[in-house]
Protein backbone atom coordinates (compact mmCIF):
# COMPACT_ATOMS: atom_id res chain seq x y z
CA UNK A 1 0.00 0.00 0.00
CA UNK A 2 1.39 3.42 -0.77
CA UNK A 3 2.47 5.41 1.96
CA UNK A 4 1.00 9.09 2.66
CA UNK A 5 3.86 10.52 1.47
CA UNK A 6 3.62 8.70 -1.95
CA UNK A 7 -0.09 9.78 -2.32
CA UNK A 8 0.51 12.98 -1.83
CA UNK A 9 3.41 13.07 -4.18
CA UNK A 10 1.19 11.94 -7.03
CA UNK A 11 -1.47 14.25 -7.04
CA UNK A 12 0.84 17.13 -6.16
CA UNK A 13 3.09 18.91 -8.78
CA UNK A 14 2.99 21.47 -6.23
CA UNK A 15 5.42 20.72 -3.13
CA UNK A 16 5.43 17.91 -0.30
CA UNK A 17 8.03 18.45 2.36
CA UNK A 18 9.02 16.58 5.95
CA UNK A 19 9.69 18.70 9.03
CA UNK A 20 9.49 22.10 7.31
CA UNK A 21 10.88 24.91 9.88
CA UNK A 22 7.23 27.25 9.79
CA UNK A 23 9.67 29.93 10.72
CA UNK A 24 10.60 30.25 6.58
CA UNK A 25 7.27 30.88 6.33
CA UNK A 26 5.91 33.36 8.73
CA UNK A 27 6.65 37.26 8.65
CA UNK A 28 7.60 37.30 12.45
CA UNK A 29 10.61 34.32 11.65
CA UNK A 30 9.22 32.35 14.11
CA UNK A 31 7.79 28.49 14.44
CA UNK A 32 8.72 25.19 14.79
CA UNK A 33 8.32 22.27 11.92
CA UNK A 34 5.52 21.58 10.17
CA UNK A 35 5.05 17.39 10.13
CA UNK A 36 4.07 17.85 6.67
CA UNK A 37 4.20 20.83 4.26
CA UNK A 38 1.61 20.92 1.43
CA UNK A 39 2.34 22.98 -1.92
CA UNK A 40 -0.73 22.59 -4.16
CA UNK A 41 -0.43 24.40 -7.92
CA UNK A 42 -3.77 24.47 -8.53
CA UNK A 43 -7.61 24.39 -7.28
CA UNK A 44 -7.89 20.70 -8.17
CA UNK A 45 -4.76 19.76 -5.98
CA UNK A 46 -6.07 21.50 -3.25
CA UNK A 47 -8.96 19.44 -3.41
CA UNK A 48 -7.21 16.31 -3.97
CA UNK A 49 -4.71 17.17 -1.17
CA UNK A 50 -7.64 17.35 1.28
CA UNK A 51 -9.28 13.95 0.19
CA UNK A 52 -6.20 12.18 0.97
CA UNK A 53 -5.75 13.78 4.48
CA UNK A 54 -9.13 13.51 5.50
CA UNK A 55 -9.21 9.70 4.59
CA UNK A 56 -5.93 9.10 6.96
CA UNK A 57 -7.37 10.86 9.27
CA UNK A 58 -4.40 14.01 8.75
CA UNK A 59 -5.59 17.44 10.57
CA UNK A 60 -4.04 19.99 8.87
CA UNK A 61 -3.90 23.85 8.72
CA UNK A 62 -3.66 26.40 5.71
CA UNK A 63 -1.16 29.31 5.86
CA UNK A 64 -0.80 32.00 3.08
CA UNK A 65 1.86 34.83 2.91
CA UNK A 66 2.23 34.20 6.44
CA UNK A 67 1.99 37.21 7.91
CA UNK A 68 -0.87 38.09 11.12
CA UNK A 69 0.37 34.10 12.32
CA UNK A 70 1.74 33.08 14.95
CA UNK A 71 3.32 29.26 14.66
CA UNK A 72 4.16 28.17 18.30
CA UNK A 73 7.77 26.39 18.79
CA UNK A 74 7.05 22.81 19.24
CA UNK A 75 5.49 23.83 15.26
CA UNK A 76 2.62 21.40 13.67
CA UNK A 77 1.84 18.34 13.97
CA UNK A 78 -0.58 17.03 10.66
CA UNK A 79 -0.03 19.13 7.88
CA UNK A 80 0.10 22.91 6.72
CA UNK A 81 -1.42 23.76 3.30
CA UNK A 82 0.41 26.58 1.86
CA UNK A 83 -1.90 28.60 -0.52
CA UNK A 84 0.91 30.51 -2.10
CA UNK A 85 1.02 28.74 -5.80
CA UNK A 86 -2.76 29.77 -6.16
CA UNK A 87 -2.53 33.58 -7.80
CA UNK A 88 -5.04 33.40 -10.61
CA UNK A 89 -7.24 36.11 -11.11
CA UNK A 90 -9.60 37.66 -13.99
CA UNK A 91 -11.70 40.18 -14.40
CA UNK A 92 -15.46 38.75 -14.81
CA UNK A 93 -17.47 41.55 -15.73
CA UNK A 94 -18.14 45.37 -15.17
CA UNK A 95 -16.47 45.82 -11.52
CA UNK A 96 -16.57 41.98 -11.02
CA UNK A 97 -12.74 40.39 -10.35
CA UNK A 98 -12.66 36.37 -9.64
CA UNK A 99 -9.13 35.84 -7.82
CA UNK A 100 -7.93 32.68 -5.89
CA UNK A 101 -7.04 32.62 -2.12
CA UNK A 102 -2.75 32.77 -2.90
CA UNK A 103 -3.15 35.93 -5.17
CA UNK A 104 -1.01 38.59 -3.28
CA UNK A 105 -3.44 41.61 -1.99
CA UNK A 106 -1.65 44.39 -2.89
CA UNK A 107 -1.87 42.88 -6.15
CA UNK A 108 -5.54 42.58 -6.47
CA UNK A 109 -5.64 46.19 -5.40
CA UNK A 110 -3.35 47.65 -7.33
CA UNK A 111 -5.29 45.14 -10.64
CA UNK A 112 -8.49 45.93 -9.42
CA UNK A 113 -7.88 50.20 -9.28
CA UNK A 114 -6.26 50.14 -12.50
CA UNK A 115 -9.67 48.71 -14.01
CA UNK A 116 -11.75 51.68 -11.91
CA UNK A 117 -12.61 49.42 -9.51
CA UNK A 118 -13.15 50.83 -6.03
CA UNK A 119 -13.74 49.05 -2.70
CA UNK A 120 -10.35 48.14 -1.46
CA UNK A 121 -8.01 50.71 -2.05
CA UNK A 122 -8.02 51.66 1.56
CA UNK A 123 -6.59 48.83 2.71
CA UNK A 124 -3.24 49.18 0.44
CA UNK A 125 -0.34 47.82 2.69
CA UNK A 126 -1.93 45.11 4.44
CA UNK A 127 -0.11 42.17 4.06
CA UNK A 128 -0.56 38.69 3.34
CA UNK A 129 -3.29 36.97 0.65
CA UNK A 130 -6.20 37.44 -0.53
CA UNK A 131 -7.46 34.01 0.74
CA UNK A 132 -6.34 35.47 4.23
CA UNK A 133 -7.98 39.07 4.11
CA UNK A 134 -11.00 36.95 3.73
CA UNK A 135 -10.59 35.02 6.92
CA UNK A 136 -9.81 37.61 9.15
CA UNK A 137 -11.76 40.16 6.97
CA UNK A 138 -9.29 42.64 6.58
CA UNK A 139 -10.00 46.66 6.60
CA UNK A 140 -8.66 49.94 7.08
CA UNK A 141 -10.13 53.41 6.64
CA UNK A 142 -13.62 52.29 6.40
CA UNK A 143 -13.37 49.50 3.71
CA UNK A 144 -13.09 45.42 4.76
CA UNK A 145 -13.26 42.40 2.66
CA UNK A 146 -16.79 42.17 3.45
CA UNK A 147 -17.80 44.98 1.51
CA UNK A 148 -16.81 43.59 -2.06
CA UNK A 149 -17.11 39.63 -1.30
CA UNK A 150 -20.23 38.47 -2.96
CA UNK A 151 -19.29 34.43 -3.09
CA UNK A 152 -15.84 32.08 -2.59
CA UNK A 153 -15.19 28.36 -3.44
CA UNK A 154 -13.76 26.84 -0.93
CA UNK A 155 -12.49 23.47 -1.55
CA UNK A 156 -13.42 19.90 0.60
CA UNK A 157 -12.37 16.91 0.31
CA UNK A 158 -15.00 15.88 -1.73
CA UNK A 159 -14.26 18.74 -4.63
CA UNK A 160 -15.63 22.27 -4.31
CA UNK A 161 -18.30 24.47 -2.69
CA UNK A 162 -19.82 27.51 -3.59
CA UNK A 163 -20.31 29.59 -0.08
CA UNK A 164 -22.52 33.04 -0.45
CA UNK A 165 -21.03 36.40 1.58
CA UNK A 166 -24.63 35.89 3.58
CA UNK A 167 -23.40 32.52 4.85
CA UNK A 168 -20.02 33.27 6.04
CA UNK A 169 -21.16 36.08 9.06
CA UNK A 170 -18.39 38.63 8.76
CA UNK A 171 -17.61 40.01 11.57
CA UNK A 172 -14.80 42.49 13.03
CA UNK A 173 -11.67 41.11 11.63
CA UNK A 174 -13.47 37.69 11.67
CA UNK A 175 -15.58 35.21 9.21
CA UNK A 176 -16.76 32.20 9.97
CA UNK A 177 -16.59 29.80 7.42
CA UNK A 178 -17.29 25.50 7.86
CA UNK A 179 -14.74 23.66 9.64
CA UNK A 180 -12.91 21.47 6.71
CA UNK A 181 -13.04 23.84 4.19
CA UNK A 182 -10.28 26.34 2.83
CA UNK A 183 -11.08 29.59 0.61
CA UNK A 184 -9.79 28.34 -2.86
CA UNK A 185 -11.70 31.09 -4.68
CA UNK A 186 -13.55 34.70 -4.27
CA UNK A 187 -15.86 36.76 -6.17
CA UNK A 188 -15.73 40.46 -6.05
CA UNK A 189 -18.14 43.03 -6.81
CA UNK A 190 -16.44 46.72 -6.32
CA UNK A 191 -18.08 50.39 -6.86
CA UNK A 192 -16.84 52.80 -9.89
CA UNK A 193 -14.13 54.74 -9.49
CA UNK A 194 -11.97 57.06 -11.42
CA UNK A 195 -8.50 55.08 -12.08
CA UNK A 196 -5.89 58.04 -11.14
CA UNK A 197 -7.63 58.76 -8.22
CA UNK A 198 -7.60 55.17 -7.27
CA UNK A 199 -3.98 54.79 -7.17
CA UNK A 200 -3.46 58.19 -5.67
CA UNK A 201 -5.55 57.26 -2.82
CA UNK A 202 -3.30 53.82 -2.77
CA UNK A 203 -0.05 55.80 -2.50
CA UNK A 204 -1.39 58.09 0.00
CA UNK A 205 -1.91 54.57 2.42
CA UNK A 206 1.27 53.32 1.40
CA UNK A 207 2.65 56.03 2.37
CA UNK A 208 0.86 56.71 5.74
CA UNK A 209 1.41 52.96 6.55
CA UNK A 210 5.38 53.50 5.65
CA UNK A 211 5.28 56.27 7.95
CA UNK A 212 3.09 55.02 11.06
CA UNK A 213 4.16 51.03 10.98
CA UNK A 214 7.58 50.89 9.18
CA UNK A 215 8.75 49.59 12.57
CA UNK A 216 11.77 47.70 11.13
CA UNK A 217 12.60 44.08 11.79
CA UNK A 218 10.57 40.72 11.43
CA UNK A 219 6.90 41.60 12.51
CA UNK A 220 3.31 40.35 12.31
CA UNK A 221 1.26 43.79 12.45
CA UNK A 222 -0.93 44.89 14.51
CA UNK A 223 -1.27 41.96 17.63
CA UNK A 224 -4.48 42.62 19.26
CA UNK A 225 -7.55 44.54 18.04
CA UNK A 226 -9.09 47.43 19.04
CA UNK A 227 -11.78 47.29 21.34
CA UNK A 228 -14.96 48.92 20.77
CA UNK A 229 -13.95 52.54 21.26
CA UNK A 230 -10.72 52.51 21.78
CA UNK A 231 -7.29 52.29 19.79
CA UNK A 232 -5.02 49.43 20.66
CA UNK A 233 -1.95 51.05 20.43
CA UNK A 234 -3.16 53.78 22.94
CA UNK A 235 -4.06 51.08 25.55
CA UNK A 236 -1.02 49.46 25.50
CA UNK A 237 0.75 52.77 25.55
CA UNK A 238 -1.61 53.66 28.35
CA UNK A 239 0.28 50.82 30.72
CA UNK A 240 3.64 51.67 29.92
CA UNK A 241 4.78 48.93 27.44
CA UNK A 242 5.59 50.94 24.68
CA UNK A 243 9.37 49.27 24.19
CA UNK A 244 8.90 46.57 26.61
CA UNK A 245 10.93 43.92 25.69
CA UNK A 246 10.87 39.94 26.10
CA UNK A 247 13.80 37.64 25.11
CA UNK A 248 14.62 38.81 21.59
CA UNK A 249 11.35 40.04 20.87
CA UNK A 250 9.98 43.86 22.13
CA UNK A 251 7.46 46.07 21.76
CA UNK A 252 7.91 48.39 19.08
CA UNK A 253 8.71 52.15 20.01
CA UNK A 254 7.37 53.38 16.75
CA UNK A 255 3.73 51.62 17.02
CA UNK A 256 2.79 50.07 20.10
CA UNK A 257 0.46 47.74 18.64
CA UNK A 258 3.23 45.64 16.83
CA UNK A 259 5.93 43.48 18.20
CA UNK A 260 9.23 42.97 16.57
CA UNK A 261 11.20 39.95 16.47
CA UNK A 262 15.18 41.16 16.84
CA UNK A 263 16.54 37.96 15.01
CA UNK A 264 16.97 35.87 17.87
CA UNK A 265 13.66 35.87 19.28
CA UNK A 266 11.10 32.90 19.48
CA UNK A 267 7.18 32.27 19.57
CA UNK A 268 7.70 31.54 23.37
CA UNK A 269 9.16 35.32 23.63
CA UNK A 270 6.45 36.77 21.52
CA UNK A 271 3.39 35.00 23.56
CA UNK A 272 4.86 36.02 26.93
CA UNK A 273 4.80 39.32 25.60
CA UNK A 274 1.20 39.42 24.69
CA UNK A 275 0.60 38.22 28.02
CA UNK A 276 2.44 40.69 29.71
CA UNK A 277 0.35 43.22 28.04
CA UNK A 278 -2.58 41.68 28.55
CA UNK A 279 -1.88 42.03 31.83
CA UNK A 280 -0.59 45.49 32.20
CA UNK A 281 -3.50 46.97 29.84
CA UNK A 282 -5.97 44.82 31.74
CA UNK A 283 -4.91 46.57 35.36
CA UNK A 284 -4.81 49.73 33.90
CA UNK A 285 -7.79 50.28 31.91
CA UNK A 286 -10.42 46.99 32.82
CA UNK A 287 -10.20 46.33 29.25
CA UNK A 288 -9.18 43.07 28.08
CA UNK A 289 -7.40 42.95 24.72
CA UNK A 290 -8.25 39.70 22.08
CA UNK A 291 -5.35 38.41 19.80
CA UNK A 292 -5.73 39.57 16.47
CA UNK A 293 -2.89 37.08 14.93
CA UNK A 294 -3.74 33.65 14.58
CA UNK A 295 -1.94 30.98 16.56
CA UNK A 296 -1.06 27.90 16.03
CA UNK A 297 0.80 25.07 17.10
CA UNK A 298 2.65 23.34 19.81
CA UNK A 299 4.82 24.70 22.47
Amino acid sequence: MDSLFEKLNRVLNGTVLLDEPLMRHTTWRVGGPADLFLVPDSRSELSAVLAILDEAGIPWEVIGAGSNLLVRDGGIRGAVIHTGRLRRWCRTGEGRIRAEAGLPLMTLIRESAALGFSGMEMLAGIPGTVGGAVAMNAGAGGQEMAGVVEEMILAAPGGEEPWSAAECAFGYRSCTLPTGRIVAEVSLHFSPGEPGALQDEIVRRLNHRRAAQGVGGPNAGSVFKNPPGEQAWQLIERAGMRGAAEGGVRVSEKHANFIVNGGRGCAGDILNLMEKIRQAVLAKTGIELESEVRILGED
